[in-house]
């Protein structure tokens, strides 16, 4: 299996778990934002993956970020790089053809909160923190996080946790629509894996259509992507999961989904 750096992959059965690694806090480098993306590419490439889902190893990090320690010289070339592998990773996990989920099993602050945004679905277990606090030393959320999170929690509470530097934490995210779920302390990935299996009940090849049409609804006029989902719908006949699901259903029987 290829080798990832910061990130350990495992599978088991239809899902990915992707656990970030970079002791003590897992925070993002060059080389672990690279090995995102091609982690990404990877499993995009696998079939029989349907799910994936992220974490950090341990019980108080989800992620803290970048390291500061990268930006202490002022050097413009290197913070266009990393904002570069920042922006290429955490797209690349949201165009992910499956459902991706975050389990936030502590800190995710700044970077690792923007991990977390770049997902389908975000599960918090109780003891979480997330903020984005980067206009607090000067700088400001590059991967997403002034785009996906008032998507998400609307522009007022974007504007507390970016312009205000607000924390916030279980509760209030699950009340703001920030996350999806709260758990216990240790049973996010649980409850993430129970999901992943209700995702692979679906056919994978109409959940990428769906995944798409849902996103497209961020950028793309109503209009259009209803035309947009009638094609999808109808190019769906050309597929053998179309055919496996109907007739799965009227033999009373579990389809057997190939992805294609």
């Amino acid at each position: 299996m290829t080798d990832y750096t910061n990130l350990t992959l495992s599978i088991n059965h239809h899902t990915a778990i992707v656990t970030l690694n970079n002791p003590p806090a897992h925070t993002w480098t060059m080389d672990s934002l690279q090995a995102l993306k091609q982690l990404i590419a990877d499993l995009n490439a696998k079939d029989d993956v349907y799910a994936l889902i992220i974490h950090g190893d341990g019980e108080k990090f989800f992620s803290a970020g970048a390291d500061l320690n990268n930006f202490t010289d002022g050097d413009k070339g290197h913070a266009i790089s990393m904002a570069i592998a920042f922006g290429e990773a955490f797209e690349a996990l949201s165009a992910y053809r499956g459902v991706s989920i975050a389990v936030i099993n502590g800190y995710a602050m700044g970077g690792g909160l923007e991990c977390a945004l770049a997902c389908d679905i975000r599960i918090a277990e109780e003891h979480a923190q997330m903020a984005l606090p980067e206009t607090g030393v000067g700088l400001l959320p590059c991967a997403g996080g002034t785009q996906n999170l008032p998507w998400l929690v609307g522009e007022g509470w974007a504007k507390r946790m970016i312009l205000c530097g607000e924390r916030v934490d279980a509760n209030t995210a699950l009340r703001i629509g920030l996350v999806e779920e709260i758990t216990a302390k240790g049973e996010g990935l649980t409850a993430a894996q129970a999901l992943a299996q209700k995702v692979a009940k679906q056919s994978p090849v109409a959940v990428s259509y769906s995944k798409a049409l849902i996103q497209a609804a961020r950028d793309t006029p109503p209009a259009q992507n209803l035309i947009l989902e009638r094609e999808a719908f109808v190019k769906l006949f050309d597929t053998k999961d179309q055919r496996e699901g109907v007739q799965a259903f009227l033999e009373k029987r579990k389809p057997n989904w190939q992805n294609k």
